[in-house]
């Protein structure tokens, strides 16, 4: 896989959606990318938004709040709680909507790096298989290839300074 190979996300169970994603850069940047508020707000955007708000207290316990804010459109905002934090290596937190009560989201994230490349493993288990199918057909899948691209994007040139 090269630095420009898109997610691959599937559906393992009913509940379940799970992202794998290589990025051409060692695990410890990557890392720092999904947990630094001013490297995360540079590329986890939603749609005709820029994340505003990017709160992140990374440790066993600790809270997190992100909040995106575009012209013209409603803010939309999450928040959760790290039950894990190994670093580089995984976290997981929970995840919550503040404009959609679709109840409690867990996410297991890891870091596994191989050659200088970190291969990271998502998994998302939703509530209930409604809930991961509506957040399946509101565009997850193009908002993760955008992402991530914006990352990798970030993770180049982070590098090459």
């Amino acid at each position: 896989m090269t630095m420009d190979t898109a997610a691959t996300i599937t559906t393992p169970t009913d509940r379940e959606v799970h992202i794998t994603r290589v990025f051409d850069a060692p695990r410890n940047l990557v890392f720092a990318a999904f947990t630094q508020p001013e490297i995360l707000k540079r590329w986890l955007q939603a749609p005709g938004r820029t994340m505003t708000i990017c709160e992140i207290d990374l440790r066993t316990g600790g809270a997190y709040r992100w909040v995106w804010s575009g012209p013209g459109k409603k803010d939309v905002g999450m928040r959760g709680v790290y039950r894990e934090v190994t670093p580089p290596e995984r976290f997981v937190r929970t995840e919550t909507w503040e404009d959609w009560d679709a109840g409690e989201v867990l996410v297991t994230t890891v870091f596994e790096e191989q050659n200088g490349k970190t291969i990271l493993q998502s998994t998302v288990l939703f509530p209930t298989r409604a809930v991961r199918d509506e957040v399946l057909k509101s565009g997850l899948e193009r908002g993760t290839q955008e992402n991530f691209g914006r990352l990798a994007e970030l993770l180049a040139s982070t590098q090459s300074k």
